[in-house]
């Protein structure tokens, strides 16, 4: 595996666009591989390239967290085209370490993504799996869930925040 890691609140690449992936390659293929064995290290549910300094169009969740048949599953090029509904979860965040809090997200969403093949699919994805896959895609376009609280919230969380981006400006230097 190369030397990637998770980078944390701070970084620049987190408040980046991704760009749109336009060959899925063989590089493409390895690095969701090795997202998925990052991911599945820090015992996440979900990663995106951008969290890997990678500011490409990719996600990758473990879906056999949310589904015992399920499987890693990296998702290319993810776009929300509907949704629907309103729910409260709490959230965390691997590149916001020991930050937890309340976000109001839609409940369901309908999806079109490309698999790691290349294939086009749109479907449908509701509940913990929609929260998941809207808090990655929120990472592809600079948005973290820090973003979606109140400013009073992220107040209180400012000092931990500041703590957190001090950290990893000492680590990429």
């Amino acid at each position: 595996m190369s030397e990637l890691r998770v980078i944390k609140y701070g970084n620049p690449i987190l408040r980046m666009k991704a760009k749109h992936i336009e060959n899925i390659d063989s590089d493409v293929k390895q690095l969701a591989n090795d997202m998925i064995t990052i991911m599945q290290g820090e015992e996440g549910i979900g990663l995106a390239a951008p969290q890997v300094a990678q500011s490409i169009s990719l996600l990758v969740v473990d879906m056999s967290l949310i589904d015992e048949e399920g499987e890693p599953t990296a998702f290319i090029n993810p776009e929300i085209l509907t949704s629907e509904g309103e729910s409260v979860l709490e959230e965390g965040c691997l590149s916001l370490p020991d930050i937890r809090e309340d976000v109001k997200r839609p409940e369901i969403i309908t999806l079109r993504y490309q698999n790691i093949e290349g294939e086009v699919s749109e479907k449908r994805f509701d509940e913990l799996l929609a929260r998941v896959l809207q808090h990655e895609i929120d990472h592809l376009n600079g948005v973290l869930f820090v973003d979606r609280i109140s400013s009073l919230k992220k107040k209180m969380f400012n000092k931990k925040l500041k703590e957190i981006a001090t950290e990893e400006r000492v680590e990429i230097v």
